[in-house]
């Protein structure tokens, strides 16, 4: 059970490394790397998880959606771009070697994401603020 809770400090700390530098570099998506060190720290450290909640990378970018409260839609539209950009490549990887499960695969699972993110996580409607 020891090396369990290890393994999840060590990925939680990672994500949380790899999430701090998604919020400052285009290419990196923070939100997936700070919901992963939330999950890892939950499940490991309650001091880690109590700290984790504290800092600004989690309330500026998890902290409604784990109070239930929804994600902005520049949050979803920032999430789903670069999640459309990076299976883009992998789609164009597949379709270059001819792969036409790979092909299917990607694609179900890009529109599986779509309709979860559109349908399935709430939006919230910020008022009077600038995001």
């Amino acid at each position: 059970m020891k090396i369990k809770k290890i393994f999840l400090v060590v990925v939680g700390c990672l994500s949380v490394g790899l999430g701090a530098l998604g919020s400052v570099l285009p290419v990196l998506p923070t939100f997936p790397f700070l919901l992963l060190a939330t999950i890892c720290f939950t499940n490991s450290s309650e001091r880690l998880h109590a700290w984790f909640k504290t800092t600004r990378l989690y309330k500026d970018n998890l902290e409604t959606y784990v109070r239930g409260e929804g994600m902005t839609v520049k949050t979803k539209v920032k999430i789903l771009g670069m999640s459309t950009f990076f299976m883009a490549i992998s789609f164009i990887a597949v379709c270059v070697k001819e792969i036409l499960i790979g092909q299917i695969a990607i694609a179900g699972i890009w529109i599986i994401l779509m309709i979860y993110f559109i349908f399935g996580i709430k939006t919230m409607k910020v008022t009077g603020i600038a995001e």
